[in-house]
């Protein structure tokens, strides 16, 4: 078996997000990074699943020099190899990402053969756009099932499961397949030390991709706003007690 998981150096989820001053991309200076949380649920699926069956796992991803950090928290996953599109930085739009992927896989898959299953998260941490898994099975023409929380290789088959209200769809599909998955399909190993230290060793075949024309334009980004929270001083003491009894009454409690 082959697998292959897709991820993306992102800015750690839990961080305050702070805008440059022309508001078109994100100041990072003082944020630390990471892999998105649904794909590094991708990595360690592909980790269990050449554990289970045998053969060939591969991370890949398009990102600055530094986003070798990510690459080798996949390999102290358990990955055996990792490919490195490398950029000089520039957030790229996701059409020129999935053709850059694509083609990454196809010159991967011509002396190796097919991989059985490419991995993406669902959307990515950080511009969370939903599609560079779409368009890369597009490119490949694969079928593709998206926002999974289980994944269950049978035969030559793989059975994908999606949350629903009420219950969960389940989707049978033939090999080879592009899964975009979400955060709680598996709870991803922490790496040990001497998975760390094997990772160390391991390949990154290393490569600089022509970044095409952009077709889309970003004209500024926006941080959401907060839900807005306010405090008001009813009184002190006993004297306060007329007001809280009057606040209780328009919330509808009393």
């Amino acid at each position: 078996m082959r697998v292959l998981a897709c991820i993306k150096r992102v800015p750690i989820t839990g961080g305050r997000i702070v805008l440059t001053e022309d508001a078109r991309a994100i100041n990072t200076q003082h944020l630390g990074f990471t892999m998105s949380p649904h794909e590094e649920c991708g990595v360690e699926e592909a980790a269990r699943l050449i554990e289970a069956h045998k053969g060939d796992s591969v991370v890949l991803t398009l990102g600055p020099p530094e986003a070798v950090e990510q690459l080798r928290d996949a390999m102290a996953l358990g990955i055996d190899r990792a490919i490195h599109l490398q950029t000089d930085g520039q957030e790229w739009d996701a059409e020129a990402t999935a053709s850059a992927l694509t083609d990454a896989i196809r010159a991967d898959e011509g002396p190796s053969g097919r991989f059985d299953i490419v991995f993406f998260g669902n959307e990515s941490a950080d511009s969370g756009g939903f599609q560079v898994g779409a368009r890369v099975a597009h490119a490949l023409g694969r079928p593709l099932v998206t926002g999974l929380k289980k994944v269950t290789v049978e035969g030559a088959s793989v059975r994908c499961e999606q949350e629903v209200e009420g219950g969960r769809d389940v989707y049978v599909v033939p090999l080879p397949a592009v899964l975009t998955v979400k955060e709680g399909l598996n709870l991803p190993r922490y790496p040990s030390v001497p998975g760390r230290m094997r990772a160390r060793s391991k390949p990154v075949a290393v490569s600089t991709p022509a970044r095409p024309a952009p077709r889309l334009e970003l004209v500024r980004l926006a941080v959401p706003a907060g839900q807005g929270r306010r405090a008001e001083s009813l009184g002190a003491g006993a004297a306060a007690a007329p007001a809280v009894v009057e606040m209780l009454q328009k919330a509808g409690v009393l």
